[in-house]
Formats: C-alpha cells, sequence, structure tokens
C-alpha cells in the first residue's frame, strides 16, 4: 500500500499555494472557489502539481526503492498478500488522491463534471505511475491487482460526484500500534515496516485499519443538524502478517525462519465516525481542513469479528488508546 502518497499530495497542496496566491488576479480569497474559470489559477495549479510530481517521484525512488535491486520490468501477482490490507490501502488513497484533485479542479473553477472526470483521471495516474518503480525493483513487480483496486477508489469518488456532487461514501484510515509477543518477532517487523514512528504509520499492516463510512444525513432531505455529522463506519485489518502469505523468512545470515504458532488472521470492525466535513464552518478555511481531517477514522467505540472467531468490545478504538473486552474467544 502507498499510503505514503497522501503525504505527497497534501505537501503538493501546501507547495502550490505560493503560486497560485501570486497569479490570483480575481482578488479571491485563497481558500474561496473561483465561481468561474480562473486562468491564474489553472497556470499556478498545473505548474505546482507538475513540479511537485516530478519531485516526489524522484523522492519516492530515492526513500522507498534505493535499496531495492533493479531489474528487467515484470509483473508479480501479489493478490492474495498481506490479508489484502494493503490492496484497500490503494483503494484509499487512489478515492482520496481522485476527490481531492476534483476539489483543487473545482477551487480553480473548472465546471463540476469535467473536474470531478479530470480529477479521477488525476488520481488514478498519480496512484499507479508508482507501479512502475514496482516493475523495475527486483523485490516487488508491477501489480495488475493494484491498479484494479486503484480503478476502484478512483471510480467510488468520480461515481459519487457525478450523482451527487458530494462524497456521501468515504474511505478512511486509522493506525493501532501493536506490540509484538517477543524479541524475534519485533526485530522481523522492524525488518519489514521500519523502525521510524513515520515508516510504521506508512508501512505497518499489523497496525492500520481501512474503513468504510457513510453518512446517513447525506441521504435525507430533512436531517437533523444535531446529528448530520454522525456516520456509519465498516472497517478491515490484518493482524500477525510477518510475511506475506505465511510467517516465514530468513535471516540475515540466511537462516530460515518458520512461526507458524502465530497464527496469521482477518480483523473486521463495526463503528461510528464523524463526518467532519457536515461541521458547521463559514469560511472556507476552516471547511477546507474539516475536509482534510475526512481522511481519518475518528476516535469512537468499536466491535471487531475476527477471523479467529473471536467478539472484541474496543471501548476505544484509536492510536494506544485501546483497552479491548474479548466478549467471546
Amino acid at each position: 500500500m502507498r499510503l505514503k502518497s497522501i503525504l505527497l499530495l497534501l505537501l503538493c497542496f501546501i507547495v502550490i499555494s505560493p503560486l497560485i496566491g501570486q497569479k490570483d488576479s480575481t482578488k479571491l480569497k485563497f481558500f474561496e472557489p473561483a465561481p468561474s474559470l480562473n486562468k491564474g489559477r489553472i497556470i499556478g495549479l498545473s505548474t505546482g502539481l507538475a513540479a511537485t510530481y516530478t519531485g516526489a517521484m524522484i523522492g519516492l525512488n530515492y526513500i522507498w526503492y534505493k535499496d531495492s535491486p533493479r531489474t528487467k520490468f515484470h509483473f508479480f501477482n501479489d493478490a492474495k498478500e498481506w490479508k489484502q490490507v494493503d490492496k484497500l490501502g490503494h483503494i484509499h488513497t487512489a478515492y482520496f488522491e481522485s476527490a481531492w484533485a476534483a476539489q483543487m479542479l473545482r477551487w480553480s473553477g473548472v465546471d463540476d463534471k469535467k473536474a470531478s472526470i479530470y480529477g479521477a483521471l488525476m488520481g488514478f495516474t498519480y496512484q499507479s505511475s508508482i507501479e512502475i518503480f514496482d516493475g523495475f525493483s527486483e523485490k516487488w513487480g508491477a501489480s495488475w491487482s493494484d491498479l484494479g483496486f486503484n480503478a476502484i477508489g478512483s471510480g467510488l469518488a468520480l461515481t459519487q460526484n457525478l450523482l451527487w456532487n458530494e462524497q456521501r461514501i468515504r474511505t478512511k484510515y486509522s493506525f493501532h500500534k501493536v506490540t509484538h509477543q517477543d524479541a524475534e518477532l519485533e526485530q522481523r517487523a522492524t525488518d519489514l515496516y521500519g523502525a521510524g514512528k513515520i515508516e510504521r504509520l506508512i508501512k505497518d499492516y499489523n497496525s492500520l485499519a481501512i474503513w468504510v463510512s457513510v453518512t446517513p444525513s447525506r441521504f435525507m432531505k430533512n436531517p437533523r443538524p444535531q446529528t448530520s455529522w454522525l456516520a456509519l463506519s465498516v472497517g478491515y485489518a490484518g493482524a500477525n502478517m510477518y510475511g506475506g502469505f505465511e510467517n516465514k523468512w530468513e535471516d540475515e545470515d540466511g537462516n530460515e525462519i518458520t512461526r507458524h504458532d502465530i497464527e496469521q488472521y482477518r480483523r473486521f470492525f463495526f463503528s461510528l465516525d464523524v463526518d467532519f466535513e457536515q461541521i458547521p464552518a463559514k469560511k472556507h478555511g476552516w471547511k477546507t481542513l474539516l475536509r482534510l481531517m475526512n481522511i481519518v477514522k475518528a476516535p469512537m467505540p468499536a466491535l471487531e469479528v475476527n477471523t479467529r472467531g473471536e467478539i472484541i468490545f474496543h471501548p476505544m478504538f484509536y492510536l494506544n488508546w485501546n483497552k479491548p473486552i474479548v466478549l467471546k474467544k
């Protein structure tokens, strides 16, 4: 999964801000959408996106792939790896990138339909171009399934924009740091997912969850303002994953380590959520901030059902606040 793309897209928006602000000749406030096509904003947006995208790809090549030997471009079928957590991550990042690209185009004065279509194409292209790096990497390989899940994410954003001109069904992300059972597993997790906090936020498939969050009030004609922000959310995560297919690997000395005593399993969650965009805000800057916050799942109680047959109640499922109560083993 490429959750780092989210950070890069946010960086892109920050980087292009000065460019656009300098070229905006209509005296609009920065966060205020242009009522019609604004050439200054379009030029600034295009220039900023191109420059930032180029820099981001160079940075990704250095940070993510520098230690991976290069080989002839090839494909690799990874559809069954990591309990598909990475595949849902592709949906999430492509969705977020497409929704936000459309929003930036609307902000520049592009009409809603064109902004929706071009935004989806931009999000899909941005996320899928990473497959080029994977394809030339000996360690990975380009993935048809990744491209398919990217299309699902971009298609989710596009479909809702065309149907409702808003996002009523969102994908979200949450992180819950896992404490590993022994030193060997901790070392394996460090080798796989990194030692730093940022690396773990991006890479640690045992600690992240992907959610689908639906806001009922957006489907109502006369919703109650007091509860219009309330959303229903279903989440998915994997656990005990120390290898893509099974818990077997080689250490630095080439010794094979097998940990079949540690069972990989799937986790399903049911929870409430907050649609931050439904919180009233008059200023466009605050509206933009609330829209950005919708990328993450709000701290809420959650009920977990997993493939080990357990039912677990989480009084507060967020970061390391969690104190699970096992209802059924």
